[in-house]
């Protein structure tokens, strides 16, 4: 679907800029599913035409939807609806079952999977002694067929019989627990930085655009960590909910 068949009413006579109508008018187009993700607009000479607006006016509601991650330009192609933004809440499940749960068509690619010296950090946190081996696996996760998320993770040699074929199909924490691994506590971090040359490129983001950390290591019920990550997402595609409650 274009935006040929989207009907913006505008009220000139408001106080709100004319600008701000038509993003707020598309935006709800989106959520309601009016338009779907993948959908393309009008260029902004034919919308700027159709509404009676001037293209500055329309060039200001596409930027503002655009920096609000809810269209994207790509060049040779125009301007799209991009594909909903996964939410997430923070529990201890794994990203591949909460995205299939979601109905958002996981798929993964393994970049890395390979034995390989525990540095200070990771031998910190898995409770080893500086350079002693550990599994360390490298993935670049896709939701809808965009890529989302870069996974690293390091876990103790033996812990699970992993393979390159196995992450491809099914998640990490849904192999440890069919391994007999029974996961039961995890500290987590969570921040957010830009994204390097080398992220931007696996991610198709562009240099420095706006990433979520999440740092979790995962404890077994005998308190021993089975599993350490740091994991990056797009932020443009991807948030954390959080339930607050009193206390």
């Amino acid at each position: 679907m274009t935006s040929e068949r989207l009907d913006i009413d505008l009220d000139r006579s408001s106080p709100v800029p004319l600008y701000f109508q038509v993003a707020e008018q598309i935006s709800e187009a989106i959520r309601r599913g009016v338009l779907a993700p993948g959908s393309r607009l009008d260029n902004e000479i034919q919308l700027a035409d159709r509404l009676g607006l001037s293209r500055p006016t329309i060039r200001q509601a596409i930027q503002y939807l655009v920096d609000k991650g809810l269209l994207v330009r790509k060049r040779g192609v125009g301007t799209q609806v991009v594909h909903g933004q996964v939410k997430r809440s923070v529990e201890l499940t794994s990203l591949y079952d909460d995205l299939r749960r979601s109905g958002k068509e996981p798929a993964t690619q393994v970049l890395a999977i390979e034995t390989a010296p525990a540095d200070e950090n990771v031998a910190a946190v898995l409770a080893v002694p500086e350079g002693t081996e550990v599994l360390r696996i490298e993935r670049l996760r896709y939701a809808g067929g965009e890529p989302l998320a870069l996974l690293s993770n390091w876990l103790p040699i033996g812990i699970a019989d992993l393979s390159s074929t196995s992450l491809q199909e099914r998640g990490l924490y849904e192999l440890l627990r069919a391994a007999g691994v029974r996961m039961r506590v995890a500290n987590q971090r969570i921040g957010a930085r830009a994204a390097t040359p080398a992220e931007a490129r696996l991610l198709d983001e562009r240099r420095g655009a706006p990433l979520l950390t999440m740092v979790r290591t995962t404890y077994d019920d005998q308190g021993r960590a089975v599993e350490h990550g740091s994991h990056l997402y797009r932020a443009s595609h991807y948030s954390l909910e959080v339930t607050l409650i009193e206390r």
